[in-house]
């Protein structure tokens, strides 16, 4: 019988925040085998439309313990904290790991564009604009990938999706996040 897959996913996500009033959000990891079991959790903070988030999230993970044990790394957005914008090619590349990220629209949306521009931070969409290509994983699915080929990243949710639509590690760091915020999860992330 051959054994069923189920990688060790960190699903990352930063809690909500009142833009002017809150100076950081926490960003909460979530290490899961699969879509069932959940391993480790983490969580630390981020400044509000900070700089260098990739630089950050990089030394974040790989000072955790079970940073080893990582198969891959989901985002549920390029953004961490409002604009700190990922570069997860960069982040691939420090991690040696996969990472994914993952979004219920496509991306090539210019409403980012247009809050890097009102907030001064323009020079951030050179990192947007050279992310690898979109892929559609299901209907209303789609994805970005570095380290890992389109095929291997859909194999990758596919085995970490459970109840919602979303990975299970993301779906999961998104509660905690939500709930540290505001003292209860909820929903859809």
């Amino acid at each position: 019988m051959k054994a069923k897959y189920k990688p060790h996913v960190l699903g990352i996500d930063d809690g909500p925040f009142q833009k002017g009033s809150s100076a950081t959000t926490p960003v909460v990891g979530v290490m899961m085998e699969g879509a069932a079991l959940i391993e480790a959790v983490a969580v630390t903070e981020f400044p509000i439309d900070g700089a260098n988030v990739t630089d950050f999230i990089g030394e974040w993970i790989e000072r955790l313990r079970f940073a080893p044990a990582l198969q891959a790394v989901i985002f549920g957005g390029v953004t961490i904290a409002g604009l700190g914008v990922l570069d997860i090619e960069r982040l691939a590349e420090r991690l040696q790991t996969p990472v994914v990220v993952v979004n219920r629209k496509d991306r090539t949306n210019h409403r980012l564009h247009n809050a890097f521009e009102a907030a001064g931070l323009s020079e951030r969409l050179a990192i947007v604009e050279r992310m690898p290509p979109v892929f559609r994983v299901a209907d209303g699915l789609y994805a970005v990938a570095a380290g890992i080929d389109a095929s291997g990243a859909i194999r990758l949710i596919r085995a970490t999706l459970a109840k919602s639509d979303l990975p299970q590690p993301l779906r999961v760091a998104h509660l905690i996040a939500r709930a540290i915020v505001t003292g209860e999860s909820r929903g859809r992330p």
